[in-house]
């Protein structure tokens, strides 16, 4: 069956990329749906990690990340996030390794390297190595977030992926500030809760919806990429203003935002396309952008997902069994999540009655 599957061999694709694989489907069950396209997701896992690598030590080496002990540096709100992340990531993988779950394991390091590291953290890095007005302490603090996150990473990820992770590591130790002949005799890191920043976990999740909000009416208009956007926003509280204040800068990069302004109550946005986080709205002017068609055609699919929400709030809250036995802080958390689903649903009503009749 093999030979008539692969006539001509099996592609190579790195010892790392098939034991990360391996590890990836030492799930509790004993038989395992061998894919060869899953090493080959994995190869390209292992490239991720050489490409990012890259882009630490262009930024990196022959620059000051801190490798003298001193703390002349200050911390982004982007760098406190990526460390709370870290935290949670090394217990993540820890808990995997004790309980024998390397699926879970390596499930954990390849999130944090795949979606936090690289797909957020090296792009919220931009707007700060970039800027050549940048204060100096803020630029070696992201630099030495930068080089160390990498670091203790690489030690993470040792025991999945020896090879890479050992190749990559001799090149870093310097510029972490790191001893020793080999990863392999490196301490393996330990999760420190004293490091995790809830408020900077929070506000860096609220700067990704934000910035994957605009990116999806960008995407479902047809905007280019490249297009600065004024943006407006609205209805939102005091934690939305406050965090807008303080990452206009993050938002105006990564989402290429020509402005942004908040609006209060009684103030009119031009008609835009709109998307919602939790209750503010982004509102994106379509003057110059629009497709009508195209804007309804959004718009009803945001409607009918929060109509489908809707209807399971209400069967759930009209059912005797759950009303009766669940704890009333639960069907009060229900109760207003249906409030305020029915209430972003009435808002994207009026949006779409708007632009009906342009």
């Amino acid at each position: 069956m093999t030979r008539k599957e692969f006539p001509e061999g099996i592609a190579p694709y790195g010892t790392d990329a098939l034991r990360y694989t391996y590890y990836s489907l030492a799930s509790t069950g004993r038989d395992i749906n061998f894919d060869v396209g899953r090493i080959e997701g994995y190869r390209n896992f292992c490239n991720k990690i050489w490409n990012a690598s890259n882009y630490v030590f262009m930024n990196t080496e022959d620059e000051d990340c801190g490798q003298d002990g001193s703390d002349n540096y200050a911390l982004t709100l982007a760098d406190r996030w990526i460390i709370s992340r870290l935290q949670q990531a090394e217990a993540a993988v820890a808990e995997g390794m004790n309980t024998y779950r390397l699926d879970l394991a390596s499930q954990a390091l390849y999130d944090f390297i795949w979606k936090d590291y690289c797909d957020w953290y090296l792009e919220l890095t931009k707007p700060v190595l970039w800027d050549e007005n940048a204060n100096p302490e803020i630029k070696k603090g992201t630099r030495r977030t930068l080089i160390r996150v990498l670091e203790t990473t690489l030690r993470l990820a040792h025991p999945m992926m020896p090879f890479i992770t050992e190749e990559i590591w001799q090149r870093v130790k310097p510029l972490a500030g790191a001893e020793g002949e080999s990863i392999m005799l490196a301490a393996y890191p330990e999760a420190d809760e004293s490091k995790i920043d809830p408020q900077a976990m929070a506000d860096i999740e609220w700067v990704k919806d934000v910035i994957v909000g605009v990116r999806n009416i960008r995407g479902e208009m047809n905007i280019p990429p490249s297009k600065q956007l004024p943006v407006y926003f609205k209805n939102g509280n005091d934690n939305d203003k406050r965090c807008l204040n303080d990452n206009s800068q993050f938002l105006k990069k990564l989402a290429a935002l020509e402005s942004t302004e908040w609006l209060d109550t009684n103030e009119e946005a031009p008609l835009s396309a709109t998307t919602l986080v939790g209750k503010l709205e982004i509102l994106v002017p379509m003057a110059g952008l629009i497709d009508k068609d195209a804007e309804l055609a959004r718009l009803q699919k945001e409607s009918d997902k929060l109509e489908k929400e809707v209807g399971r709030l209400n069967g759930k809250l009209n059912n005797p069994k759950f009303v009766d036995k669940a704890p009333a802080d639960v069907v009060q958390k229900e109760k207003d999540k249906l409030a305020e689903a029915q209430s972003a649903l009435g808002k994207l009503q009026e949006q779409k009655e708007k632009i009906a009749a342009l």
